[in-house]
């Protein structure tokens, strides 16, 4: 089991420049708008499951066919536009799910933006999950998402929402290395949950940060507060210990 301090200067150790060009971050590092920035991490968060190349090779190619300028994109996209991204495939999210958020997305800044929606839903509750999920329901709007809804992971429903807490890490946390963005400052890193999953979940149990064994919104919460002891003010930036670890041991079993 590492030190608090040793967790520290392993996240320290990841957290810099070189991150970024071969982690998803790096699709809305291409921009320099707010709004660029925010649709890019969206679009890419939400498309972060499987091999890191894969996930850039599909991101990379949903801002080209928005015209490389995700916020005009979506403001300003006609019907035929839109089509444009009926071929759109990654894993289980396709065209028709793509044309659903960039429609779901246009809506929302027509009325607050991105940041407003999250940061007044995360008001509403005291429960970090639950005001996701009142983000969730403040996107839809009362609308009934179909098939495309989940791709929008609801913590109340036990879902890690990794992808969501992935992209909020981005959005909020502000460092010296500039990987994340700092955009956000109506949200608090303090509030920060880490993104869970199957490889940074078995890295938590491993460091016994983490001891129920399901990847699920309970299993967060533990693993957050664990790093809330660590660094109250700054939870997150312990997801880069854990990313780090598992890209050991993977390079580990390659040998």
């Amino acid at each position: 089991m590492l030190s608090d301090s040793d967790l520290i200067k392993l996240a320290e150790r990841y957290a810099g420049p070189d991150f970024i060009e071969a982690d998803p971050i790096s699709i809305p590092h291409r921009y320099t708008q707010k709004e660029d920035i925010e649709i890019a991490a969206f679009c890419t968060a939400l498309i972060s499951w499987g091999n890191r190349r894969s996930i850039l090779r599909s991101a990379q190619h949903w801002m080209h066919l928005m015209w490389d300028s995700p916020y005009e994109f979506v403001m300003q996209a006609k019907e035929s536009d839109l089509n444009s991204l009926n071929g759109f495939v990654h894993r289980t999210f396709n065209g028709t799910d793509a044309k659903w958020l960039v429609l779901r997305l246009r809506s929302m800044y027509q009325q607050e933006g991105l940041e407003a929606c999250f940061s007044l839903a995360l008001k509403r509750e005291s429960d970090f999950g639950r005001g996701l999920q009142q983000f969730r329901i403040r996107f839809l709007q009362g609308q009934d998402p179909g098939r495309s809804g989940k791709h929008l992971s609801d913590p109340v429903r036990g879902s890690a929402a990794k992808r969501i807490n992935m992209f909020l890490r981005w959005m909020v946390r502000s460092d010296q290395e500039g990987v994340d963005f700092g955009l956000w400052g109506s949200i608090s890193a303090s509030q920060l949950h880490l993104p869970l999953d199957v490889h940074s979940g078995t890295v938590a149990r491993e460091l016994g940060l983490l001891s129920r064994k399901q990847n699920d919104w309970q299993s967060v919460v533990e693993l957050t507060t664990r790093a809330r002891q660590v660094l109250p003010q700054d939870p997150a930036f312990l997801d880069y210990a854990l990313f780090g670890m598992g890209v050991e041991a993977a390079h580990l079993k390659k040998r």
